[in-house]
């Protein structure tokens, strides 16, 4: 080789590494924007176990579910039970534990790192003997907006959906109620209870041998001018559907009773709702109920959110499920409830 060519040869090489630096650090600094601005996304895939599904309803894991449906990356789900050893997390439902302790997989070897999660949509008044997992669960995932992954029935969101109900002369229902287990001793019974003395209310559900399908269900509160958006207990952060969908997607305001009004102004849309507390009787409730009935204008006032927010509800356990791997980075590696039930009933 010439000495021309040498040169050549040498500054060919020079400018081939000279690429490959620019080109390594373009990359660094690209991970490391991803990773300064979406702090909240997997760095690694992260595998999620489902042990039982509530109620004993599935859904297909097959495919990337998280990333198909939800625009979740990384995050795998599955309810093969074999694949336990190699789970980075593992989600137990509360009501599928009724056994207690011999429900959980105590005789398996459970990796270091793997985490379990204490899973319940439920009240507190509905999870039954919270003190015998004490010491066995890493998170919490709960309606709460401060368990460790917090899946709300619902949520509010900025931007108008414009969405449009029928006119309240269209309608023949005053005040509509669904209702499966009627208890007595529940607060909502003694409102219901009074507050029938009053005004009309039309109950559906299995409690009243009226129930409903899900194909019947919005079109019939849709036909109500209020509906009954009572919580069977009154807990920290618990709206549940009856705000969420069997209200707001029908489209007739909710009379709510439940969490405090501050709750509800927190996580309900703006003069969205009408709060019992808000009362000193039933009675007084029962004339603004007839007030609004009677005055189109005060009625439709109650809709005016839909020009500046929208309501997203979750339904699909996959899509809570999805939320752990969002969570995931920032959730604490080491932390172990020692009392869940005390935090359950917080």
């Amino acid at each position: 080789m010439t000495t021309y060519g040498s040169r050549a040869f040498l500054l060919v090489l020079i400018l081939l590494s000279s690429f490959s630096s620019l080109f390594y650090f373009s990359f660094l600094d690209q991970k490391l924007f991803l990773h300064k601005h979406n702090p909240d996304v997997p760095q690694r895939n992260i595998s999620i176990l489902l042990w039982q599904w509530p109620f004993g309803r599935s859904y297909r894991l097959d495919g990337n579910k998280c990333l198909e449906m939800y625009n979740i990356s990384r995050c795998f789900l599955t309810d093969n039970t074999s694949t336990f050893s190699a789970a980075d997390v593992v989600v137990f439902h509360h009501q599928e534990l009724w056994k207690g302790p011999s429900s959980l997989p105590l005789h398996l070897d459970r990796p270091a790192s793997q985490r379990w999660v204490w899973l319940s949509m439920e009240p507190p008044v509905n999870n039954a003997n919270l003190n015998l997992f004490n010491g066995l669960f890493n998170w919490t995932m709960s309606y709460r907006h401060d368990a460790d992954i917090s899946v709300p029935y619902g949520k509010t969101l900025q931007g108008g959906d414009d969405l449009s109900y029928p006119a309240a002369a269209n309608r023949s229902c005053l005040v509509g109620w669904v209702v499966s287990k009627y208890k007595p001793h529940q607060a909502r019974a003694g409102v219901y209870q009074s507050l029938k003395k009053h005004i009309p209310i039309e109950v559906y559900g299995k409690w009243n041998k009226k129930p409903l399908s899900n194909r019947k269900l919005l079109p019939t509160i849709a036909n109500c001018l209020f509906y009954l958006a009572f919580e069977n207990s009154e807990a920290t952060d618990y709206i549940s559907e009856k705000l969420w969908r069997n209200a707001f997607q029908a489209g007739a305001i909710p009379v709510v009773l439940g969490p405090s009004r501050a709750t509800y102004d927190a996580l309900a849309p703006p003069g969205s709702f009408i709060h019992v507390a808000d009362f000193e009787s039933t009675a007084d409730l029962s004339a603004y109920l007839k007030h609004l009935a009677a005055d189109r204008q005060a009625y439709e006032a109650y809709f005016k959110w839909h020009r500046t927010h929208r309501i997203k509800t979750y339904t699909d356990w996959r899509e809570r499920l999805c939320q752990i791997c969002v969570r995931y980075p920032s959730l604490p590696a080491n932390k172990v409830y020692q009392d869940l039930e005390g935090w359950v009933y917080s």
